[in-house]
C-alpha cells in the first residue's frame, strides 16, 4: 500500500478480565498478556494493510460506548465480549446497530464450555465468528476482516 492511501482502521475490543491476560486461567486462556496480544495485532494487522486499535473495557457502558466509537470511526470491529457475550443486551444492541462488518472473537470455545456459556447474545448480529484458537484466533480475526473489507 502506498503512503498516500490510508490504511482501514480495525478497532479490537476486549471485554471483562481480559486485562488479566497471561495470569487468569492460562491453562483456557493462554500466557500471553493483554499488551503483547496489541502488539501481535498491530504487527498482523499492519501485515494486511489495517491499521488496529486496541480497546479493552471491564465495564459493560464502556464497551458499548467503544462499540459506539467504533461505528463512528472504524472500518470494522473485532469484539471478544468475554462474559458480557451470554448477559448483555446493550453490548448486542450496540454491535446490531452498526452498518460496518463485526467479527466475534473468543480465544477459548464457549460452545464447548460450562452451560451458562451456550448462550450467546451476538452471535446473531455479528458477520463472523472466530472461536477456540487462542491468540492465534485474533489473527484469523484480522485476516476475516480484511476478506470483509474487500483487502
Amino acid at each position: 500500500m502506498n503512503n498516500d492511501e490510508v490504511q482501514p482502521l480495525v478497532m479490537i475490543l476486549g471485554g471483562p478480565n481480559l486485562s488479566r491476560l497471561g495470569q487468569r486461567e492460562p491453562e483456557i486462556y493462554g500466557s500471553t498478556t493483554w499488551a503483547e496480544l496489541e502488539m501481535l495485532c498491530e504487527k498482523w494487522g499492519q501485515d494486511l494493510g489495517l491499521r488496529v486499535q486496541f480497546n479493552q473495557d471491564d465495564f459493560e457502558g464502556g464497551m458499548v460506548k467503544k462499540v459506539h466509537q467504533a461505528t463512528d470511526k472504524a472500518a470494522g470491529l473485532i469484539i471478544n465480549a468475554a462474559a458480557y457475550t451470554h448477559t448483555s443486551v446493550a453490548i448486542r444492541d450496540a454491535v446490531a446497530a452498526m452498518e460496518k462488518p463485526v467479527i466475534e472473537l473468543h480465544l477459548s470455545n464457549p460452545t464447548a464450555r460450562e452451560e451458562f456459556r451456550q448462550t450467546n447474545l451476538l452471535t446473531g448480529v455479528v458477520n463472523a465468528g472466530v472461536f477456540g484458537f487462542g491468540v492465534k484466533g485474533y489473527k484469523l480475526g484480522l485476516e476475516g476482516m480484511a476478506h470483509l473489507l474487500g483487502l
